[in-house]
């Protein structure tokens, strides 16, 4: 069958944008105004996060998926940043760990409770301190665990290994690219970055336009664009043979190009769009080959389905709305409605009506094989297994409820936070009420039933299995020393990360000094 005759018989052509109403999106959220080319929000099948407005700082929501309507002006929110945010991504392995980047030249690692964020919150799981100047872009591994990138406005970027122990961490594993001889090239300023499916190659786009393919772990640049018509803003991968940007032309028309990631010669293919003046977001789902386009600024979204063999693009249709978008979050797949036939799912930021609207993607009819195995939430290697050298593809899930998938690399056990899951210590572990004697229990009936609930469930705290006591003041005693230790520990490390923190402002102050002289 030919490609023609294969995109006719599609059974994505007839896809249709499903906008949720307002009481089921999220209405009254103060999203941020920045101008930076980011989505500013990200999505998970547990929370949603946005970037807010804030004053005398940086902070952003997140709410439980299911929390919409009319969401509270006074929300708790994370606000452990000392300037603006710019970006935040969710952990593809764990759906309580986002990252979050600012203006304030730092990367922190939030670790949400499994109720939501009920209060503000201040304090960060892991604190990256290895830029000198704001980091606007970050991304995690698609395969191995606990591995970040990050790229600022210092030239620098650089990949981080969050299973290394401290709070807060000052040296990356690996320094992909950086400044040398004080040059700052603009191949070093990153607008965009994208990993292949399995983590082995790093595409990037540039301040000075053009793509590179680099080797994440050595930091080699592979493959460099020519420096044709053509000015990248955003890069994707599609596959192993065929890489995705998105861009401007000569004319100023945004466009979309294909190249051959082993030959950046010469692209593949070319089409003009539009003469609007909004970034093109692109995104792709690998399980369907459909290509989705997002402008900044407008309200439609085009539909695209991809073909190995020319044409290699068709346009199907789109979504047309009288309201612009400021930024856009993606579902993943395995938090989709597989009985309405949703195939895709956005999150639309809508700055004119402070709403945050989810728009379904669904197939106005039943396939069997139209949800096939999909990437899912379990990382395939350990971050000291890739940085070794080992390449692994996703490990793989069905979307048929009752279904599982056999994975074909060694099982991970996944790193979780102790907001989230309490100690095995603790699961099962009550006072010893047989081992007192009978003048203690008299004195608990007289203990305010305040005092007697906080000794009968102990604190959540990351503190040692207390040792068998058969008194009830011991017992007490015990817990009132272990909250003091972890409150102590909270104020070292946060007067560490503020030391860091007034170094990069000392050493920043002297750079615009001698400038000036």
């Amino acid at each position: 069958m030919s490609a023609r005759s294969s995109f006719r018989g599609s059974k994505f052509r007839h896809v249709f944008g499903k906008p949720a109403s307002r009481e089921q999106s999220f209405d009254g959220l103060p999203i941020t105004r920045s101008v930076h080319d980011t989505h500013c929000c990200a999505v998970n099948p547990a929370f949603i996060a946005v970037v807010t407005e804030c004053s005398g700082g940086g902070a952003f929501l997140v709410l439980p998926i299911n929390h919409t309507g009319r969401v509270d002006p006074l929300h708790p929110r994370v606000c452990g940043h000392r300037a603006q945010v710019l970006d935040v991504k969710w952990n593809p392995f764990d759906d309580h760990c986002i990252a979050s980047c600012s203006e304030d030249c730092t990367v922190k690692v939030w670790d949400i409770p499994v109720s939501g964020v009920q209060q503000d919150l201040t304090w960060a799981t892991k604190t990256l301190m290895g830029h000198s100047r704001r980091v606007a872009v970050i991304e995690w591994h698609p395969t191995a665990e606990n591995l970040l990138l990050s790229s600022a406005y210092d030239y620098k970027v650089l990949l981080w290994d969050l299973s290394q122990p401290g709070s807060v961490l000052r040296c990356p594993v690996r320094v992909v690219m950086m400044p040398l001889l004080y040059r700052c090239p603009s191949e070093a300023l990153l607008l965009s970055v994208a990993f292949s499916r399995d983590g082995s190659a790093l595409a990037i786009a540039s301040k000075d336009r053009r793509i590179r393919i680099l080797d994440p772990r050595m930091g080699k640049i592979l493959q460099v664009s020519s420096r044709g018509p053509h000015r990248a803003s955003k890069v994707l991968f599609i596959s192993d043979k065929m890489l995705l940007s998105t861009g401007y032309s000569p004319w100023n028309q945004r466009q979309i190009v294909l190249w051959d990631p082993e030959d950046l010669s010469e692209p593949m293919y070319e089409e003009d769009l539009d003469g609007a003046a909004g970034v093109l977001f692109p995104f792709y789902d690998p399980d369907t080959n459909m290509l989705y386009l997002a402008g900044k600024g407008d309200g439609n979204i085009r539909y695209y389905e991809l073909s190995a063999e020319k044409p290699y693009l068709r346009f199907v249709t789109e979504f047309r709305s009288l309201l612009p978008q400021r930024g856009l979050g993606v579902m993943p797949k395995r938090g989709l409605n597989v009985k309405a036939c949703e195939v895709y799912r956005f999150y639309r930021l809508i700055c004119v009506k402070d709403l945050v609207e989810p728009l379904s993607m669904i197939v106005p009819r039943k396939e069997v094989d139209l949800y096939p195995l999909t990437a899912g939430n379990q990382a395939a290697m350990t971050a000291q297994e890739w940085l070794k050298g080992v390449n692994r593809g996703p490990v793989l899930m069905s979307l048929k409820p009752g279904t599982r998938v056999c994975n074909p690399y060694p099982e991970l056990v996944p790193e979780r936070g102790l907001n989230r899951q309490p100690s095995p210590h603790w699961i099962h572990m009550e006072p010893d009420l047989t081992a007192l004697t009978r003048a203690d229990m008299d004195f608990m009936e007289e203990v305010p039933q305040s005092l007697n609930a906080h000794v009968t469930r102990p604190l959540l705290s990351s503190c040692p299995v207390p040792p068998h006591c058969e008194h009830y003041f011991l017992l007490q005693a015990f817990y009132k020393q272990q909250e003091e230790i972890r409150e102590l520990r909270e104020r070292l490390n946060q007067k560490e990360e503020r030391i860091s923190q007034l170094e990069i402002e000392i050493k920043v102050t002297r750079n615009n000094m001698r400038a000036r002289f």
